[in-house]
């Protein structure tokens, strides 16, 4: 057909910038912009591996330069699927930040906030926990009391430190004593074991906790190891969770179909954005499996996860990494955004974010000024007493 010579419509919008920017204190944020000044934000965070990603994104470019900024999941899939080589932290990460962007500049120019294109809330508040107790979990009492008077009414912590592949009773116990203290402080407590623990130790430390009931385990093993998760989830009534170490829907498939966990925790930074973490928590409600977004990093990743929370039936809480052992005073959760009060914490829950877009509004004056000395973020070396290489 020909077309009609009355037909005004303006041709379609062109991704026209697509910028990134290491930020303090482990962050990497990317901004997406149009040829007609539309912009996006999101956040492509993996931790200790920000060149790579920034690679991952530059070669993004090629492919999304010139593409409607509107056809999100079609962006989506030239990423994933014309690289030849699919999946992994480092590429799904880059995905996720120009995924969250291109969410973020959509929602905005209908002048709506991105849960109103995922289907609309089922919630009015959305549950959320904080961190106590680093890398080196101490004061921990002292710590979740700090957090209750913030308003939070779960917190997280790390249960153990460098673990060997066997040890003592002693080192079973004190996992015991922390959770008890923080429990006695009448909060609630998930526990975060990031992959720090070997099979030997495994149900030995789950057996110790069970009767102080946390509200999760979190990574007891690394998912390198989907046949020792499944036989250990049949040993405990602790809640086990997992997924921050998982990518896509397709990693999570063989945990889902072992009911080998409980809670999928996907990362909205790692795990391919909002659209496959979407597709994700829809694929775990099918396996009667909570979603529980991982998010230890930056305020544009928060805002994502928060957005799915609110249309996502299945989600239970929400980390946030307001105060975490990660970030310092001049560089914590709301430094490098101008609305901070959209994370306020109020009876343990935020609000459902209702601004257009994320509703994260970006400093972008200090993003770019900060991003002139990027960081270099690296986790610690750990090693044991006999100088062999422990998990971080």
């Amino acid at each position: 057909m020909r077309p009609d010579a009355s037909d005004t419509r303006s041709p379609p919008d062109r991704i026209a910038r697509i910028d990134c920017f290491p930020v303090r204190p482990r962050w990497l944020f990317v901004r997406v912009e149009s040829a007609q000044g539309a912009v996006g934000w999101g956040e492509a965070t993996l931790e200790g591996h920000v060149e790579s990603v920034c690679g991952a994104i530059d070669a993004a470019r090629d492919r999304l330069i010139g593409h409607d900024p509107d056809r999100i999941e079609d962006a989506w899939q030239l990423l994933y699927r014309l690289g030849f080589y699919r999946g992994g932290p480092v590429l799904m990460s880059a995905i996720a930040g120009i995924d969250q962007a291109l969410w973020d500049m959509k929602a905005r120019k209908l002048g709506v906030p991105v849960y109103q294109l995922l289907g609309g809330r089922v919630r009015d508040r959305i549950a959320v926990y904080a961190w106590i107790g680093g890398d080196r979990p101490h004061d921990v009492a002292a710590a979740a009391a700090a957090r209750k008077v913030q308003g939070f009414t779960a917190v997280k912590m790390n249960g153990v430190e460098e673990t060997g592949w066997l040890e003592s009773t002693a080192h079973i116990d004190g996992v015991v004593e922390r959770l008890g203290l923080v429990r006695d402080t009448g909060i609630d407590v998930g526990l975060d074991f990031h992959g720090r623990v070997h099979k030997p130790m495994a149900r030995a430390i789950l057996g110790a906790i069970e009767p102080l009931r946390p509200l999760f385990a979190e990574e007891v093993l690394l998912g390198e190891h989907p046949a020792a998760i499944e036989q250990i989830a049949r040993h405990t009534s602790v809640p086990i969770a997992m997924g921050e170490r998982l990518y896509s829907r397709w990693d999570f498939r063989p945990f889902f179909e072992s009911a080998a966990i409980d809670i999928a925790q996907p990362d909205l930074s790692h795990a391919g954005g909002i659209s496959e973490c979407r597709r994700i928590a829809a694929m775990a409600e099918a396996y009667d499996v909570a979603f529980a977004p991982h998010c230890p990093i930056g305020p544009l990743a928060l805002a994502a996860c928060l957005h799915v929370a609110a249309a996502t039936p299945n989600f239970v809480i929400q980390e946030m990494s307001l105060g975490i052992h990660y970030n310092g005073p001049a560089e914590d959760l709301t430094t490098l955004m101008t609305n901070p009060e959209m994370f306020a914490v109020t009876g343990g829950t935020v609000a459902v974010p209702e601004a257009p877009g994320l509703g994260v509004e970006i400093d972008e004056a200090a993003v770019r000024e900060m991003a002139r000395d990027p960081h270099r973020w690296r986790n610690p070396a750990w090693r044991g007493p006999d100088g062999g290489l422990r998990e971080w």
